[in-house]
């Protein structure tokens, strides 16, 4: 594969290794635009393109050599993206991801792309760039960290492949390809195994980040979080090898500089209103007392999805050089079972005063997440705020591993959630959350279950125990903060191998918020 992919403006003066051309199932022969490319290929464009068993089908990828030495490019790719009326997206990107894994396998470095007339009528140049990086990167990600002896043999420096696009797909391109570059570095921590990735681990890995791409950092140790009176992270954590802690990433904007967060007093110093985004991070989840069992326990190193994609997000965002300011925090606890462990029956009491009596402590993601969003919407004030979490498995049942789950309280907002979605193709299902949802989550010795003792509305349930602690209203009236809670268990890893992604994790919402936050 690729260490890394980039983008540049194409110029009709080099001659690159490939020339990659999208067409479509039942595009004219040779397609409109391409009469003169088909002559440079002596024809052979349009016998290709008449054969029976070339169909264009999505991802379908042909070779064509010229004959001589005068054509554009060593060699013509034709690219697949199926029917004319069934452009999409996702098509698109699944397109691009076959490409990038054609040229790897040819072991080429250097392609230019050509949409074709169909994509070119069917989508905004900004649409084709971001789709050609999404599919790009997501194709070309490895996870070879742990290979032993007994691995890879032999290995050699990865090369680079520079894509020239056309300049109106230039920005979009370079964007998207910042941002693929960072969902794949949440993948790589994503599957990074539990033994190796714990709280601490993260810590690190935030501090490196930060210095790299000029974030803040800073961490509320369990000491910290103890006097804030975070109950529920304590709880959860209490249990495992590491201490659990809080991850607080800042991000000034392009105008400021990074400096550490210190709470309400920011806004008097004239600065813009943070979008808040908040992350699950269990870094390996048992399911503590409320264990789990059948072989359920496997694969819970990706319970820290969330958290590793706002770790991406803001790795993104830094280096796009987005104006707006965004603070992050990052909820880093392993759900473990010992004789400290937190139980069923405990009640428990989080940062703004909300008790919870512990019905099941599977249930975990949300106690953390509570305290993250109580503490950050009342530290921050911010004009909006997000929460990525592999909460429930009910949403898995509910929309499978096509959408994720989301609940969102304003409606302009999840207009941004659906036009970054329509870009990048990381796509949301809007699920309902009024009072009557809220009411379930009421229990008889304290404020709330952190889970109802009935199955109903399972994955609704989580996004209603989070909803009393966004703003300090919350706990008495449904949240007045825009707020956008994505539960990912679906989309925050794949279990076979696809032509976008390789079995494990998939990078779900950096590039999606990555998006929304660019275009702010």
């Amino acid at each position: 594969m690729y260490k890394q992919i980039k983008a540049t403006a194409a110029s009709g003066r080099a001659r690159p290794q490939a020339l990659a051309l999208f067409v479509t199932k039942d595009a004219a022969v040779p397609p409109p635009g391409t009469r003169s490319l088909d002559r440079a290929f002596a024809g052979q464009l349009s016998r290709v393109m008449q054969r029976p068993e070339f169909d264009a089908g999505t991802g379908q990828c042909t070779t064509i050599y010229p004959a001589n030495g005068e054509a554009p490019a060593e060699r013509l790719v034709l690219v697949g993206i199926g029917p004319r009326e069934a452009i999409s997206t996702r098509g698109v990107c699944l397109a691009a991801a076959a490409l990038a894994r054609h040229l790897a396998a040819a072991k080429l470095t250097n392609v230019r792309v050509e949409f074709g007339e169909a994509l070119t009528a069917a989508m905004t140049p900004a649409h084709l760039g971001a789709c050609l990086a999404h599919g790009m990167t997501s194709a070309v990600f490895t996870f070879d960290r742990f290979q032993g002896a007994a691995g890879r043999e032999n290995r050699k420096a990865l090369p680079t492949l520079t894509v020239r696009v056309p300049s109106t797909a230039h920005d979009a391109a370079a964007a998207g390809l910042i941002a693929g570059t960072a969902a794949n570095h949440a993948r790589e921590l994503a599957a990074t195994p539990p033994n190796v990735a714990t709280p601490p681990f993260l810590v690190t890995h935030c501090r490196q980040v930060a210095r790299k791409v000029g974030l803040s950092c800073k961490v509320i140790d369990a000491k910290r979080a103890a006097r804030l009176g975070m109950g529920g992270l304590l709880a959860v954590g209490q249990g495992g090898s590491k201490p659990p802690c809080m991850i607080v990433l800042e991000w000034e904007g392009a105008k400021g500089k990074p400096r550490r967060a210190t709470g309400a007093s920011s806004r008097t110093q004239g600065q813009a209103d943070p979008i808040l985004l908040v992350g699950k991070a269990i870094t390996f989840d048992t399911g503590g007392y409320s264990l789990k069992v059948g072989g359920t326990m496997k694969g819970m190193k990706y319970d820290k999805c969330g958290g590793t994609a706002v770790i991406g997000i803001m790795e993104a965002i830094a280096q796009l050089g987005v104006s707006q300011r965004v603070v992050a925090l990052i909820a880093c606890a392993e759900n473990m079972i010992d004789t400290n462990a937190f139980r069923v029956d405990d009640i428990i009491t989080l940062c703004n005063g909300v008790t919870v009596e512990v019905t099941n402590t599977d249930a975990e993601g949300r106690l953390v997440l509570a305290d993250a969003l109580a503490y950050g919407t009342r530290m921050y004030r911010p004009k909006a705020v997000f929460d990525l979490a592999t909460l429930t498995g009910g949403v898995v049942v509910a929309l499978g591993n096509h959408m994720a789950g989301a609940w969102c309280t304003d409606d302009a907002l999840w207009h941004r959630v659906e036009k970054a979605a329509a870009m990048t193709g990381e796509r949301a299902w809007r699920m309902p959350l009024d009072q009557s949802y809220r009411d379930m989550m009421k229990a008889s010795h304290a404020d709330l279950h952190n889970s109802a003792p009935v199955r109903a509305a399972h994955p609704i349930q989580g996004a209603a125990f989070l909803s009393h602690f966004v703003g300090e209203q919350a706990p008495r009236q449904m949240p007045t903060i825009p707020w956008c809670h994505l539960d990912i268990a679906g989309t925050a890893t794949s279990d076979e191998s696809n032509a976008l992604h390789d079995k494990g994790p998939t990078g779900y919402g950096v590039r999606l918020l990555a998006e929304l936050i660019r275009r702010w």
